[in-house]
């Protein structure tokens, strides 16, 4: 046997023997120390959720690793996987970081060592982040600083680079310190299709539970919120007394930009404001207290108290009129979609659930119904439309509303056009669509 086919021999009998677990709580000092000592950051301090890997040959330590929470922002990463901001906000959860990545043995006495560890990693770690932190993750990131390492073990497990960094590290909770040093990203499905998955309007119902329950950030600018508060200026304060803080203008406003980004309860207006600009917040002419210099937002039972008089009809009125003298294009494409609402508890004990139609441009809500009990979607679409200006628009909407009488609502009451899905549970319609159509239709669901 010549020398070249011992030495291979041997390091196949290497690689055969690594194995990979998660760490024991005793041994916490001792990683986080090789982190710190060994590691190029030279820091353990891993935030938030995480997981701590540890590889071993016989016993030995061989390779540390780390999975933690993304990155809050990623425009490559984004772009990767067509997130709009709102998405982004809602469903970073889905996405974990390889946050660092030690061997603890010379790499060029154990080739393909790295890949062959981090491939162990990526077997088992989506369902090691589920038991502890009760998330599936379906999307993998990992950050590599190609002035050091060429991230040729990400490239071999599958890892495709998308983009960099942008050169900055957190200083605080709102503040970023640039450092000069960007780094390769590199993403990688957990499982296929996830990208997919992760872009759709509607997540799938076992995925649902998981979406964060915020709304993201507002993508109005502060010119167009000024002139949704004139819009409700024009409305006399339905109430009465001194000391008011908030102007029912500035309330009805804030509730307005609440609503189109999600909100769905006085307590979610509240949250959702608190979230919004400076500039947004002077816009929407929010009270100022002088004393933190600050701009504050209506509380919950702020909302209440002002919304509980206000006509609701009026208000929908005004909201759609101003979206659509903002720009037109942010009503020509719209999406009809249901949710359910937990938490909300009805009679027979299933929760209230809510057709919605949702523009397309700034996935913001422009109406949402309650659905009957015992119904389903079908017959909710007809309250859902009533009043609304959408002439000339096109509807999207699931399989669920590929009905004759759906399809006539919205061409002949409402001047629109609609793109329906179509399963095979109308095979009759299928069919015959199949042998209409040409065979382009097809080929994704082929």
């Amino acid at each position: 046997m010549s020398m070249g086919m011992k030495i291979q021999e041997v390091a196949e009998s290497f690689l055969s023997r690594v194995s990979l677990r998660l760490i024991k709580e005793e041994e916490r000092e001792r990683f986080d120390q090789l982190l710190e000592t060994e590691h190029y950051l030279q820091s353990a301090r891993i935030g938030g959720r995480h997981l701590r890997y540890v590889a071993e040959v016989d016993g030995d330590w061989v390779a540390i690793l780390t999975f933690s929470g993304a990155a809050p922002h990623l425009k490559p990463r984004e772009k990767w996987v067509g997130w709009s901001p709102r998405q982004r906000a809602r469903r970073l959860g889905f996405v974990i970081n390889n946050s660092r990545f030690l061997l603890l043995v010379e790499r060029e006495r154990h080739p393909n060592l790295a890949s062959k560890i981090l491939g162990l990693a990526l077997r088992r770690v989506a369902q090691d982040w589920q038991e502890r932190w009760e998330q599936r993750p379906l999307v993998v990131e990992s950050f590599v600083d190609e002035s050091r390492f060429r991230g040729t073990c990400y490239r071999a497990c599958g890892f495709e680079q998308v983009g960099a960094s942008a050169g900055f590290s957190r200083d605080s909770r709102d503040y970023y310190t640039e450092h000069g040093q960007p780094k390769a990203l590199y993403l990688r499905e957990l499982e296929p299709g996830a990208r997919k998955t992760l872009c759709r309007p509607r997540l799938p119902a076992a995925l649902q539970e998981h979406e964060a329950n915020i709304a993201g950030p507002c993508p109005l600018k502060a010119g167009e919120l000024g002139s949704l508060y004139e819009r409700f200026r024009a409305l006399e304060d339905p109430r009465r007394g001194h000391g008011l803080h908030h102007r029912a203008a500035s309330t009805l406003a804030c509730a307005a930009v609440a609503t189109l980004l999600g909100a769905g309860s006085y307590q979610g207006f509240e949250d959702v404001c608190k979230r919004l600009t400076k500039p947004q917040l002077r816009a929407l002419r929010c009270h100022y207290d002088r004393k933190t210099k600050r701009h504050t937002v209506p509380s919950d039972s702020t909302f209440y108290r002002v919304l509980r008089l206000i006509d609701p009809a009026h208000m929908e009125a005004i909201i759609a009129r101003w979206l659509l003298e903002q720009d037109i294009a942010q009503l020509q494409r719209l999406a009809v979609d249901g949710k359910v609402l937990r938490g909300t508890g009805r009679e027979d004990g299933k929760p209230l659930a809510l057709l919605s139609v949702v523009t397309h441009h700034l996935r913001a809500t422009l109406r949402s119904v309650p659905i009957a009990e015992k119904s389903n979607e079908i017959p909710a679409i007809k309250p859902l439309l009533a009043g609304l200006s959408i002439e000339g628009s096109l509807l999207t909407a699931d399989a669920m509303h590929c009905q004759q009488e759906t399809a006539r609502l919205i061409t002949q009451d409402h001047g629109a056009d609609y793109i329906f899905g179509l399963k095979g549970n109308q095979s009759g319609v299928l069919e015959r669509a199949t042998t209409k159509l040409a065979s382009v239709f097809f080929s994704a669901r082929e």
